[in-house]
């Protein structure tokens, strides 16, 4: 791996983590388990690791934003995660700073492109 290419690695992974926050308080207003979260992320674009996605878990548990249960299912003890009241409101504050960011860098980019360029980003595609 060239250095380069590291450090796109280590800005991919800082952009991804605090998306990964916001998908899984998302994806967290109906009750999962690890692997059926970890599933309905994939299904809808988002890859997510084990050894990142468990961490993130009880992180976001302890801040008080999942509440989890454990239970039997199939004869096996598995814990159901699911968006707290506080994860409720903290996604909503969330997601308006994603969208008021968002909307900024797309303006950001669209008056960056030098003359001649303004539709290749959106025509290109």
């Amino acid at each position: 791996m060239t250095a380069t290419d590291a450090l796109f690695e280590n800005l991919r992974l800082e952009l991804r983590r605090g998306c990964l926050t916001l998908a899984t308080l998302a994806q967290l207003q109906r009750e999962h388990y690890g692997y059926t979260l970890r599933k309905a992320l994939a299904e809808r674009g988002l890859e997510i690791e084990e050894s990142t996605l468990y961490p993130l878990l009880r992180r976001l548990e302890s801040q008080g934003l999942l509440e989890s249960q454990w239970r039997e299912e199939d004869k096996r003890r598995k814990r159901f995660y699911r968006i707290s009241e506080l994860g409720e409101q903290m996604l909503a504050q969330l997601l308006a700073e994603w969208e008021d960011l968002n909307a900024s860098i797309h303006r950001i980019l669209e008056t960056s492109q030098p003359e001649g360029d303004a539709g290749a980003s959106q025509g290109g595609k």
